[in-house]
């Protein structure tokens, strides 16, 4: 169990490490929750247990270490992750109940040491996410992204983001419907997707976010990347913008996804493309009631181990 905080008071330099162990099979959900709820830095670690005649026995679960920023909210992602862990083990009573514990870093130069756990990474045929502070030397077709997460969500590490990534790459280099290519991003986190597009040649590229912060950190990708001619970040609700658009991506959740939907059909224009992504298995019910049928096909369903991702397309075409 975690131990006792006491109300926190914002420290700079100061971070919450949780390490959280739990059955594998759940692995992959926690680290998406983690993130969900402001970690930073979260990666996953295998235990590898030695027997008496030093041989590696069969691991029984695995750790997942991340790490939260020593704020005012502190106490209620504590409170969260809690319940999430709960619900957890009330879907899966067969499996171990995931358990954590936690440290508080006093390290002021800690923000800065958790990159050793992010590498350049090919997230699908020719895109390749290099962080700022590490070299890579692309070859062929190779289209390189470099990203600085800062506090943001969205790195290509994990499953939700890199399926995303593949939907649209198969898209704007396949499909030639439209010769100039309008492209919203839906809850940008640190602008990856957007910045694809318009690598991917996109004329116009929306990114938004109702996280400030987060903006100012997609407008900064955006910068490094040398596509601010075509990509504009804004911090603004999905409700308050005007379409049509070629092709939306939602790498969200199942249920932001759900509430989001009517504005989703509105803001997708005729022959255009909805990405959809961040949705579990056990979810996969609650998009394909709301979305297929509403004009919308299924072109394809993108998965990895849990998680899906829906390409539909809009019937009709543009004038």
């Amino acid at each position: 169990m975690p131990e006792q905080l006491g109300r926190a008071e914002e420290k700079k330099g100061d971070w919450l490490k949780i390490e959280l162990f739990a059955p594998e099979e759940t692995i992959d959900a926690l680290s998406n929750f983690l993130t969900e709820i402001g970690a930073q830095g979260a990666f996953q670690e295998s235990p590898d247990p030695q027997s008496a005649n030093g041989v590696p026995e069969p691991s029984a679960g695995e750790t997942l270490k991340a790490f939260l920023p020593f704020d005012v909210r502190l106490e209620q992602r504590l409170s969260a992750l809690q319940t999430y862990l709960d619900s957890v083990a009330e879907i899966f009573p067969e499996l171990e109940k995931p358990d954590f514990r936690t440290e508080i870093i006093r390290d002021p130069d800690w923000g800065e040491a958790w990159k050793k756990y992010f590498k350049p990474l090919r997230a699908s045929r020719n895109i390749v996410i290099k962080p700022t502070w590490e070299p890579f030397a692309p070859t062929g077709g190779d289209i390189v992204i470099e990203i600085d997460p800062g506090m943001a969500f969205g790195t290509g590490q994990h499953p939700s983001t890199r399926m995303c990534l593949e939907a649209i790459e198969e898209i704007l280099l396949r499909d030639r419907t439209f010769e100039k290519w309008n492209v919203l991003d839906v809850g940008t986190g640190t602008g990856i997707l957007g910045i694809a597009a318009a690598k991917l040649d996109a004329q116009r590229v929306l990114c938004t976010d109702i996280d400030g912060k987060v903006v100012e950190i997609a407008r900064e990708n955006v910068l490094l990347n040398r596509v601010e001619d075509r990509v504009e970040v804004v911090n603004r609700d999905i409700a308050a913008l005007a379409g049509p658009f070629h092709l939306i991506a939602a790498n969200l959740t199942a249920n932001l996804l759900v509430k989001l939907r009517p504005q989703l059909v509105r803001l997708t224009g005729p022959g255009g493309y909805l990405v959809l992504s961040g949705i579990v298995e056990q979810n996969k019910p609650d998009i394909e009631t709301c979305f297929p049928g509403d004009s919308f096909s299924l072109c394809r369903l993108i998965t990895e181990k849990e998680w899906v991702c829906y390409v539909l397309k809009k019937e009709g075409t543009l004038p």
